[in-house]
């Protein structure tokens, strides 16, 4: 039977259609292990509509720089793209991801980020926020996420964008920006996972939104040195202009624990993020 075998409100299947929409055809899947790999269906068909290379966490980087050097030899304007989860990007594929950036390999990686090993149940990850519940941290991680697309703009690769399934059209005009721009380009999307995360899943959409509108989750993209904050987050600039945090954190079951303490460090550290994105801004002028 055609379809997929994803759970109902898989925040990977709805960015699996944008993706879809933003890249159009002539492009190759590298699916890292995790949901996705899951999702497709049984081989020998999957239903993504693409080619599909089911791979190892670690070895999604190095297989999809092989191939577009072996398209290149052949004359095939086809684009690799690595579909990868937050574990096998922040933690387990993360020196693969490193080193192909420093190399500048010609193929797009996009980060599907539910903010935990979802696919075994629901492991921490360094992705997982402070104060937030998963099976192996029961009272509430107590550090910080990895931010990974600063991490990524260190590397001085072409581009650098964050996106959230809360904002499609945001998030395939990236995608289709991507696509023109030769070199290492690197997409991360938020994906919140309503059984890891413990809400309805009826309400992934309004969720993914609420991340942005409180300015847990900044939208921007750094092209070429030079960035700019997408429009859903220009609010963020002013601290006067941001939606309470706790709109988005009341919303999910996996924040039940959290103390005040760790809300305000939580708040503390968005802070941070929007200072960082600032002083950017602010160099480039």
């Amino acid at each position: 039977m055609s379809g997929t075998s994803a759970c109902p409100g898989c925040p990977e299947n709805m960015a699996m259609r944008m993706l879809g929409m933003g890249l159009g055809k002539d492009i190759a899947l590298i699916v890292v292990a995790g949901c996705s790999s899951v999702i497709q269906g049984l081989a020998p068909k999957n239903s993504y509509n693409y080619p599909v290379v089911n791979i190892a966490f670690a070895a999604g980087p190095a297989t999809a720089s092989g191939m577009a050097r072996a398209y290149k030899a052949r004359n095939r304007n086809v684009v690799p793209v690595v579909w990868a989860g937050d574990g096998g990007t922040a933690d387990i594929g993360f020196a693969s991801l490193s080193g192909a950036a420093e190399r500048n390999e010609d193929i797009i990686y996009v980060v599907v980020d539910n903010e935990a090993y979802m696919n075994t149940g629901g492991h921490k990850s360094g992705s997982t926020p402070l104060g937030a519940y998963t099976l192996t941290t029961p009272e509430g991680k107590k550090q910080n996420k990895k931010n990974l697309p600063f991490i990524m703009i260190e590397h001085n690769i072409p581009y650098v964008a964050t996106a959230s399934v809360g904002y499609p059209h945001d998030y395939i005009e990236k995608l289709r920006k991507a696509k023109q721009i030769s070199g290492f380009r690197y997409i991360h999307v938020l994906t919140p996972d309503p059984y890891g995360w413990m809400f309805d899943p009826s309400r992934t959409a309004e969720v993914a939104k609420l991340a942005v509108q409180t300015c847990y989750w900044p939208l921007f993209e750094y092209e070429n040195g030079k960035l700019k904050i997408s429009d859903e987050s220009l609010h963020c600039l002013d601290k006067r202009t941001r939606r309470p945090l706790r709109d988005f954190l009341s919303v999910q079951g996996r924040f039940k624990r959290i103390t005040e303490e760790e809300v305000k460090m939580l708040e503390n550290y968005i802070d941070s993020l929007w200072e960082k994105l600032m002083k950017l801004y602010e160099n480039q002028s």
